[in-house]
């Protein structure tokens, strides 16, 4: 794991946007490997994601640190902030819409306009007053898979990049010995809960500072994006 880190150098990579693009590649193909088999259980399918995630996020902030040129860093920056909170805030938003839409399920059947206001609502308190919403949008629930084929998977998403930032947070916090434990997350695959796999690193996820751990790395990428505009 430290040779990795070592051994990705600024020089060996090409201009900013081929890190983003090889960055969300690599994303997409480590979520594609872990959910190639939905009949895996939820835990397992979560872990394996978080897992490959960790080293991805290694990469990134290699690539990042190596980036002298300030407009590649900014859109490096500028693209992590927008995945991170695209993974945490819109699909807890996704869940928080399924919860509601499910609960309202309950009292008989709706209607389609029942559910576009029920997406709207939802998305309104996710994104606050800032937007403005194009017409037909009420409508774009209906383009999340998930929400037929896999309910309340969408959790998943906040769950391992929060746990992905936080584990990363304990690396740069006692890299010593944290390779080998890395290690042996992997070898345990699916094999142990998530509870038990943390526990090496000193990791709890039913402890809220342990979320907060993972909130506060996406707080430290947005604030130094923000400071390249003073």
């Amino acid at each position: 794991f430290h040779k990795l880190d070592q051994s990705l150098h600024a020089e060996q990579v090409g201009a900013a946007m081929f890190h983003q693009d090889f960055q969300k590649q690599c994303q997409r193909d480590s979520v594609d490997w872990a959910l190639a088999d939905h009949r895996m259980r939820a835990d397992i399918v979560v872990m394996a994601v978080d897992v490959m995630l960790v080293a991805v996020r290694l990469l990134f902030r290699r690539m990042l640190d190596g980036t002298t040129d300030p407009a590649e860093r900014k859109v490096l920056l500028a693209g992590k902030v927008e995945d991170m909170i695209n993974t945490v805030v819109r699909q807890i938003a996704f869940y928080d819409f399924e919860c509601k839409l499910h609960e309202a399920r309950r009292g008989g059947e709706l209607t389609p306009d029942d559910i576009n206001a029920i997406w709207m609502s939802v998305q309104a308190e996710s994104l606050g007053p800032t937007f403005e919403y194009m017409e037909g949008y009420e409508t774009f629930w209906a383009y999340v898979p998930h929400f037929v084929h896999t309910p309340f998977y969408v959790y998943a998403y906040a769950f391992g990049d929060g746990l992905v930032n936080a584990l990363y947070a304990a690396y740069e916090e006692a890299p010593e010995g944290f390779q080998d434990k890395y290690f042996d997350m992997l070898r345990a695959g699916g094999s142990k809960h998530h509870k038990e796999l943390l526990e090496p690193f000193g990791l709890d996820a039913t402890d809220p500072a342990f979320w907060q751990k993972g909130l506060s790395m996406i707080e430290r990428f947005i604030d130094e994006l923000e400071a390249m505009e003073e």
